[in-house]
């Protein structure tokens, strides 16, 4: 009975000191790794410009501000069928972005919401882009200078389908 009793003095704080380690540093781990809230941030972009997802850099303790990715919408390609031209196949329009992180790398993906074999959402690094839209919509007629598009692209951290 002694030994009982004193297993139960012995075994049970050090199980509770233990199981405290683990949940703080469980804890730590979420914090260490600039866990942030989730966010959904639409950016419009023209070729060649880039945006910092400044949602994405927060670390989720005030007063502390971690570097942000980046996102560059790197080239436009539209090989629609134009106004006035007899076309084969009615083409289609995608763009081509570089995800550049705070540690240096880069990767770069296309969203096209008619290119075949294409999509226009996908997921990297955590976050989730989407292609929300473009302007203008009609394409210029066979003689006219191809317009400055305006691209639409909505980043988040929540993997909703």
């Amino acid at each position: 009975m002694i030994k009982t009793i004193l297993r139960q003095l012995i075994v049970l704080p050090l199980l509770v000191a233990v199981m405290a380690a683990l949940h703080a540093c469980g804890a730590a781990k979420g914090v260490g790794r600039g866990a942030s809230a989730p966010f959904t941030q639409t950016y419009v972009l023209t070729q060649g410009a880039s945006a910092s997802i400044t949602p994405a850099a927060s670390s989720g303790q005030p007063g502390i501000t971690a570097a942000a990715p980046v996102v560059r919408l790197e080239r436009i390609n539209d090989s629609r069928c134009r106004v006035g031209v007899v076309c084969v196949w009615a083409g289609y329009i995608s763009f081509s972005f570089v995800l550049q992180q705070p540690d240096g790398s880069v990767s770069n993906f296309v969203l096209s919401d008619n290119m075949p074999n294409g999509t226009s959402r996908l997921s990297r690094n955590g976050l989730t882009f989407s292609l929300d839209g473009f302007e203008p919509q009609q394409l210029a007629a066979k003689s006219e200078v191809p317009p400055d598009y305006r691209v639409s692209l909505k980043v988040s951290n929540i993997n909703a389908p």
